[in-house]
């Protein structure tokens, strides 16, 4: 065996600082890395030396990562080349369709750990529209709230919490509570910034999918973001072009849905289970017999649904035994799923559509729906104005949504809601319990995530035995086996 480190990521400051020291060299790109790669399947050469070649020809390498890509469709060969932006002065509306894309990876600033200031994105919509002022006037109103919110509340959490306070190094963390309930007054329009990691497939279905989005900001991030892809490597980003299915798919079907849904109902149910895998628990423990012999599935079922109900319980205990707080459960928990309807908080969105291993489908923001207001909020006596804040700019909104298609949103906050549809297996509502649960979470998701493993334990009892927050595990451990497990939960 002999295994070798290829390349890695390095900072691109420091490429330009080697490229400076050194002669002239056009094999700078993570294009050799693809085409290399591509050769593979089809020449007998070592790898190491296909890396070679590909450097020392890089325009005959180009061409073959076109040829392989475009004329006989092999797009994973893209996936070997990297990059990281970052991405800095863009909306958190914006951050909402960037991290859409699942298979990339983000790190965010936090509007939790970092007190905000007056970074309003101002968005061509509203400067075309003629009612910038109006705008501008609101979400100064809003942020100057923010300001007043964050000094009432910081006082707030430090006198309930005198024990915790007491200690110097926890009082980071109580700030921290304060920043995250008074931003709930904050726009869709606060400048943000993050990190992304995306590989050359994922970044061009990005920039194909942006193409067709008529919001400008976003098209405006789509430029610059091709512009700096094509530089380094123009030869495995190729299908860049707006196109009808990503334009005009949504929006026909969005008009013929209206002719179904004029006399519908409307449900304010916060957090409800619509569809789940019936007979989980027994499907459940056919995946994990049809794993453990060499029986269809269809035998594996039939004994399944044979078993009593402490066999069941037992057999299903064999594969949580030896899980630790931070394991994931088996593979074959993701036969079994779960749906859910939503309404949650832009805040709340922001927090779950991390969880990309899911199905997440989301509304345009509704004002009707209301707004999301912290608990904290009411206990300085602050509601009354935080809710005028609301209906002054939910005013604001309906203002911008007379001469605008899209852009109005920009304006709302992060405690007005949308409605989401979430389709998870249990072994990711396993991920998003633990992480979401736990007594660190933000107590917006965690009511969320709190309510959704309730739902799930009704229907699929032995399947969610170990469902639960980080900071239970222990406790829900030793309730099933009459022990603590081997490691717990760091405090």
């Amino acid at each position: 065996m002999h295994v070798i480190l290829a390349g890695y990521n390095v900072d691109r400051e420091v490429i330009e600082e080697l490229k400076k020291n050194s002669p002239p060299r056009e094999d700078i790109t993570p294009e050799t890395l693809s085409a290399a790669y591509a050769r593979i399947s089809r020449d007998t050469r070592p790898v190491n030396e296909l890396r070679a070649v590909a450097r020392a020809e890089v325009e005959k390498a180009r061409r073959s990562n076109q040829n392989i890509i475009f004329k006989m469709g092999h797009h994973s060969v893209a996936e070997h080349a990297v990059f990281n932006f970052d991405i800095i002065g863009v909306s958190r509306l914006a951050v909402e369709e960037i991290e859409k894309f699942r298979l990339c990876s983000y790190t965010e600033k936090s509007q939790r750990y970092i007190a905000l200031k007056d970074e309003l994105f101002i968005p061509e919509e509203i400067k075309n529209s003629g009612k910038q002022d109006v705008f501008v006037k609101i979400i100064k109103a809003q942020n100057s709230l923010y300001s007043k919110l964050y000094k009432k509340l910081s006082a707030y959490f430090l006198e309930k919490n005198k024990e915790v306070a007491s200690n110097s190094k926890k009082h980071f963390m109580l700030e921290g509570w304060a920043k995250e309930d008074a931003r709930y007054v904050v726009s869709l329009a606060t400048k943000g910034q993050l990190g992304m990691t995306v590989n050359a497939r994922n970044l061009e279905f990005l920039i194909r999918r942006f193409a067709s989005r008529k919001l400008a900001e976003l098209k405006e991030f789509n430029q610059k973001i091709y512009a700096l892809a094509k530089e380094v490597a123009p030869s495995i980003i190729l299908f860049t072009e707006a196109n009808d299915f990503d334009s005009k798919t949504y929006p026909e079907i969005e008009e013929k849905a209206q002719f179904y849904l004029e006399s519908s109902k409307n449900s304010k149910e916060l957090v409800c289970l619509v569809d789940f895998t019936a007979e989980a628990d027994v499907k459940l423990i056919a995946s994990l017999l049809h794993t453990s012999s060499f029986l269809p599935y269809e035998e594996c079922f039939k004994r399944a649904k044979s078993l009593n109900p402490k066999e069941k319980k037992e057999f299903l205990k064999s594969a949580f035994k030896y899980m630790e707080f931070y394991d994931a459960p088996l593979r074959e928990f993701e036969y079994v799923n779960l749906t859910y309807d939503l309404i949650i908080s832009a805040s709340c969105y922001a927090q779950l559509k991390r969880h990309r291993m899911a199905t997440l489908t989301a509304q345009k923001y509704d004002p009707e729906l209301g707004v999301t207001v912290p608990p904290s909020i009411e206990d300085i006596g602050s509601k009354k104005e935080f809710m005028e804040m609301m209906e002054e700019t939910n005013y604001v909104y309906s203002l911008l949504k007379e001469n605008i298609d899209q852009g109005a949103e920009y304006v709302l906050t992060n405690a007005h809601r949308r409605r989401v549809l979430l389709k998870v297996s249990a072994r990711e509502l396993y991920h998003i319990s633990r992480l979401r649960e736990d007594t660190t979470a933000q107590w917006d998701i965690r009511r969320t995530s709190g309510a959704m493993s309730g739902l799930a334990k009704e229907v699929m009892p032995l399947t969610c035995l170990l469902i639960g927050g980080k900071d239970s595990y222990t406790e829900i451990y030793e309730d099933i086996f009459g022990k603590p497990p081997k490691l717990s939960p760091p405090e």
